[in-house]
């Protein structure tokens, strides 16, 4: 009685150092005292409730703790070590609110971790806005506003820091939640064990054994007076009294259930545990309800969690690591996005994209490893950047390209040697931009064509820069895998946009009205075809580069270059016929009024071979031999069909007349003429087809 009468005191004692554990420990025991050997002691007929409403109040005190723990441990400076906070508090703590069943404390966690995570972007704002003299804080008030005052370097420099310290935060939980893990499987792993000696005390009981009773008064006294933890004799009374091993050092913050003592209330009932009964549990439980004289049930043991709660209890730890990811991550969204939102992201050099693109990355690895979460929303944000910053820097390129089209005068262009040296690193395999223009090119003259894999190929300016252009997009795949599909359509428009302009300029005319050309000439028309054959030698090299970027799977959008190929190759089909018509009206005009009369050479023959001449000039510095020859055996293609319609009119057969005479020394003077042209010497004219077949 003595020693009963001194609990309240000494709960009292054990409060004020934080013992939540003891505290409870110590009413669970008196309760159980009171029940048994004090049932019906007048003088202690209110204890009980009282002590029940103590139990209420630990509750209160235990969850107001935690939350303070939490606060505390969450808002600390984030340049302090990860290391865990008062960690023998902590384990105390979540000990006595598991003991209470209270297992929503880690919705308090998970409330103060948000509000945390919500400071960290504004500190590091304020931290770094602090050192910029540039802004005025009393101007800008706004933290969105200043971070959008802040040069590139200034704000990429604080975006590494907000990652960092999300790092750091993000440390500090998981170490945290792993006191807290280990608090709990050592719960579990204690209700297992003890669930061993109940089954074995219960087979004794059923064959009618019993233990030897040992007395508590004793203890309990001996206790109070001390100031001892009741868990700490309890484990003494274990390792002398031969219970079943296993309570952990510091036994006074992890007794939940102490160990199940060998003995026999003098009635016969078995107070097997000194668990708490909770302040809920003991409104609904009738302490009567357990007969004097048989074997009691206490009813604490069914306030202990149950092992499936407990396993909930684990997995909740292990999804509150995962909110602690997707609430880091939504908070650099938040902060990406109010730099965004002035279109600053997408104005960016590919350059400066890449270094933001890499810094995501490395942080969104860096949480992936320590909380084993894969959170989406800052990729999905930098994806939704990309694809703005895509869209720019094509539009950027595209209205480029029309702007040096529409000032293109379809001249043949000096070659700088700086693009000389672009197309031979190409050729070399490397399909990307130089970091720098290479040292004595300014020295270096242009050359007149541009020599790739050993062809020489006329161009004008447009098309040297549109392969600069090409570049840089192939440079912004490898340093941004993540566009490559949406960079590859848009490189096709770009190719598609060049090939459809030029051909309105050139075959249509355009340039007329856009430069002011007098006319198209041959050698405008030549020299598109040129260009264009130009950007056919790259697009298989395009292709390539492309489709190391591309997943299996992904490789059908490569079938844009294939269409592509083809538009082009039509394109220059239909050069070629242009270039086949000139001279074909020319011979339909001329021929018409081709008389066979003397003297000879006649003057039709003159001028047709004076105007293949003029051809020929225009178009043999522009184009390949193989291709010259193939247009003048299409060109004498044309000219034999006129000149056989023509004969054919003026009945001139090949019958070795006169008529027939003077038409072969025409014959011969033109054939003379076009094989007297460069390159030309060996082609086969094949003159006998202007000849009727005879019947």
């Amino acid at each position: 009685m003595a020693a009963v009468h001194q609990t309240q005191p000494t709960v009292q004692l054990l409060l004020s150092t934080s013992e939540f554990v003891g505290a409870l420990e110590l009413i669970s025991t008196t309760q159980e005292v009171l029940q048994q050997e004090l049932q019906g002691i007048l003088s202690f007929r209110h204890l009980g409730s009282q002590l029940c409403e103590m139990e209420k109040l630990i509750d209160k005190m235990m969850i107001a703790d935690f939350t303070t723990y939490a606060r505390s441990d969450l808002n600390r400076p984030l340049e302090e070590d990860a290391q865990v906070l008062e960690k023998d508090r902590l384990e105390s703590l979540v000990f006595g609110l598991l003991r209470q069943r209270k297992l929503d404390f880690l919705e308090i966690y998970s409330e103060e971790m948000i509000t945390a995570a919500k400071g960290i972007v504004k500190q590091c704002v304020m931290n770094t806005v602090s050192q910029i003299e540039e802004i005025d804080t009393e101007m800008v008030v706004k933290l969105a506003d200043q971070m959008r005052l802040m040069t590139f370097s200034q704000w990429f420099e604080l975006l590494k820091s907000v990652f960092a310290s999300f790092i750091l935060f993000l440390r500090r939980i998981k170490a945290t939640l792993s006191v807290i893990r280990n608090v709990v499987l050592e719960v579990l792993d204690s209700n297992q064990r003890n669930k061993l000696p109940e089954v074995a005390a219960a087979a004794t009981t059923t064959e009618g054994g019993s233990g030897t009773p040992v007395p508590r008064d004793s203890e309990v006294a001996y206790l109070t007076h001390e100031g001892m933890f009741i868990s700490d004799a309890f484990s003494e009374a274990e390792q002398t009294g031969g219970s079943a091993p296993g309570n952990a050092p510091g036994a006074e913050a992890r007794s939940l259930r102490p160990p199940q003592q060998s003995r026999t209330e003098p009635c016969g009932s078995d107070s097997a545990s000194g668990t708490t009964e909770s302040s809920s549990s003991r409104e609904h439980t009738n302490p009567s309800s357990t007969p004097a004289g048989g074997a009691g049930i206490t009813v604490s043991e069914d306030m202990m969690p149950t092992d499936l709660e407990l396993g909930r209890v684990a997995a909740n730890i292990q999804e509150l690591m995962y909110t602690a990811s997707d609430v880091s991550h939504d908070r650099c969204v938040k902060f990406l996005m109010a730099r965004a939102k002035d279109g600053s992201l997408e104005r960016l050099s590919s350059s400066e994209f890449v270094c933001l693109s890499q810094a995501v990355e490395h942080f969104v690895r860096d949480t992936e490893e320590l909380c084993r979460r894969r959170s989406v929303s800052l990729r999905g944000a930098l994806q939704s950047q990309a694809n703005r910053f895509v869209h720019r820097f094509h539009e950027e390129r595209k209205t480029k390209l029309s702007l040096l089209l529409d000032n293109e005068r379809w001249k043949q262009a000096d070659v700088p040697a700086e693009f000389q040296d672009l197309v031979n690193s190409i050729a070399d395999g490397r399909i990307t931009l130089p970091e720098k223009k290479p040292t004595g090119t300014e020295d270096r003259k242009p050359n007149d064509y541009l020599t790739v894999d050993g062809q020489k190929y006329a161009v004008v300016g447009t098309v040297l820069l549109l392969i600069r252009i090409f570049l840089e997009y192939c440079q912004c795949v490898n340093d941004i895998p993540s566009i490559t599909t949406d960079m590859l359509t848009r490189l096709s428009d770009l190719l598609k946009h060049f090939n459809s302009r030029s051909c309105q300029l050139v075959l249509g005319a355009g340039a007329l009205q856009v430069v002011g050309l007098k006319t198209i000439t041959t050698k405008n028309l030549a020299l598109a075809s040129r260009c264009l054959q130009l950007v056919v030698h790259y697009i298989p090299i395009i292709r390539a580069h492309f489709e190391t970027k591309l997943q299996p799977k992904q490789y059908s959008i490569l079938r844009h270059f294939d269409h592509i190929t083809k538009d082009y190759n039509d394109h220059i089909a239909e050069i070629s016929a242009k270039l086949v018509a000139i001279m074909d009206s020319l011979f339909e005009k001329v021929l018409s009024k081709y008389e066979v009369k003397a003297p000879m050479p006649s003057s039709c023959f003159r001028n047709v071979c004076k105007q293949m001449a003029k051809m020929h000039e225009a178009i043999y510095d522009l184009l390949p031999e193989e291709q010259t020859q193939m247009l003048f055996l299409r060109i004498n293609a044309s000219f034999k069909l006129h000149l056989k319609r023509q004969l054919a009119r003026l009945s001139v057969v090949n019958d070795g007349g006169p008529q027939h005479g003077l038409v072969m020394v025409d014959v011969a003077f033109y054939t003379g003429n076009v094989q007297a042209l460069k390159s030309l010497e060996h082609l086969d004219l094949n003159m006998a087809e202007i000849w009727e077949l005879k019947r």
